[in-house]
């Protein structure tokens, strides 16, 4: 794999989040995110954990930065805090948007670009109050806070990504309840979902209307389904069902201005079919310059309304199935597949893996103060061995970014799965290179040719 050469402009990276890595929730005028509220609940977040302090990037942010600068990205994904930057009435929050304009230009000066992500899950909480994204009015909330950073950092951004993930909204926050606001209601989840594409759609189109002449996109996660068992209907039906759930509802409302007729069908049949302005489908399929692709794993699909009696499936792994240390199925070729299906059956745009990567048994802290984490590093040569082959095959993708720069806060799993590049102690906040890291920057290095 470091003997094969991507394209000489191809832009090498790492992701990471505002509510999982900053910590300084309560600083500067950040108020309360639905991650907040939703972490102060007993039992929502494994060990009680939160992000109140996280990776304590907030006030280590020139040291994390010099570690992407040692490690050679060309560019690093970050997310806005919603409630860091704006007041509860609407208004800049000059100290909150000042922590991202020093960020910019730090990234600047050590030769790295920007890519902004406006919503990575940390509504304001006074916004779900509200009713959340179920409530019309928070998409022009949002339009609203879209446009206040488009004014005041765009010089500083190579792309921006309005949305990430909302698939992961929808199901995780709506429908199986594990991530916050913690509500269980197919209904309300396809509001939510329909209104989270409104507000992309029009962040671009305010993005337009501003003059702005970089990109903008979206990010959606890719899960790669399959049935259980192949012979089996019901399984048959359920995998169909979560891939129009989780991946064709966003690219036919983004490429064809429409929502997938099976997942209508279904959805009818639960009288859950999201309520829609005239004029919406349209607005949705607003152009995009590209569109991000984040990808982890493949799930077999086994048809149990027992076990999810809204969705009637849950993921089986094979007996022998590689799996990661959340028991998530590694399949590189799911990657492959899910990708050269927007190329062959959507539109050919261009294309960014905007994140990618795990959480391994092997990702510990050994008695020589290192950690080895071999398994990472077969995981991400896979993985960018069939980057490589969708390239040769004729997608424009032009960038992978590995998730994550550190370890960091993963959500109701709390601290527990390590997914960085870089080992964080949270004890004292030290950052320690991992095997893995160390491989990367060898591998970027062999890519320039340095």
């Amino acid at each position: 794999m470091n003997e094969a050469k991507f394209p000489e402009h191809f832009l090498w990276g790492c992701a990471t989040s505002s509510y999982q890595i900053e910590g300084a929730t309560t600083r500067h005028g950040r108020h309360p995110s639905i991650w907040d509220t939703f972490c102060a609940y007993p039992g929502k977040v494994a060990d009680g954990a939160t992000g109140d302090v996280a990776c304590d990037h907030y006030n280590r942010m020139e040291e994390d930065v010099a570690l992407m600068k040692q490690l050679g990205i060309d560019i690093y994904r970050f997310s806005i805090s919603w409630p860091r930057v704006l007041t509860m009435d609407g208004a800049l929050n000059r100290q909150g948007i000042e922590f991202y304009k020093r960020l910019l230009a730090t990234l600047k000066r050590n030769g790295i670009k920007a890519c902004a992500t406006l919503f990575h899950w940390d509504l304001p909480q006074h916004l779900q109050d509200i009713g959340g994204w179920m409530n019309r009015e928070v998409v022009a909330k949002f339009v609203n806070y879209a446009e206040k950073m488009f004014r005041e950092l765009d010089d500083d951004v190579h792309q921006w990504i309005t949305i990430n993930e909302p698939s992961v909204i929808s199901v995780l926050g709506y429908i199986n309840g594990i991530h916050a606001p913690g509500i269980r209601d197919l209904k309300k989840a396809m509001r939510v979902s329909h209104h989270l594409m409104v507000a992309h759609a029009l962040a671009v189109r305010k993005y337009r209307e501003l003059g702005l002449t970089g990109e903008i996109g979206i990010t959606l996660n890719f899960n790669h389904y399959e049935p259980y068992d192949k012979d089996n209907p019901n399984d048959v039906v359920v995998s169909n069902r979560m891939d129009a759930l989780w991946n064709r509802q966003y690219l036919d409302l983004l490429f064809r201005a429409r929502y997938p007729e099976d997942l209508l069908a279904w959805l009818a049949e639960k009288d859950a079919v999201p309520e829609m302005e005239e004029g919406d489908l349209q607005l949705i399929s607003e152009k995009i310059d590209f569109l991000g692709v984040n990808y982890y794993s493949r799930n077999k699909q086994k048809y149990d309304p027992e076990q999810d009696g809204i969705l009637e499936t849950c993921t089986r792994n094979d007996a022998d199935a590689n799996v990661n240390a959340l028991n998530w199925e590694i399949y590189p070729e799911g990657l492959y597949h899910e990708i050269v299906r927007v190329h062959e059956q959507y539109r050919q745009l261009p294309v960014y893996i905007t994140e990618n990567g795990g959480a391994f048994t092997d990702d510990v802290l050994s008695r020589d103060g290192q950690i080895h984490d071999r398994q990472r590093i077969d995981y991400l040569q896979s993985h960018f061995a069939e980057a490589k082959k969708m390239i040769d095959d004729g997608v424009d993708l032009r960038g992978y970014y590995v998730w994550s720069l550190l370890d960091n806060f993963e959500w109701h799993m709390g601290y527990g799965p390590r997914f960085g590049l870089f080992y964080v102690d949270y004890d004292s906040q030290a950052r320690i290179w991992k095997d893995s890291a160390k491989w990367y920057k060898a591998f970027i290095r062999a890519q320039k040719g340095n």
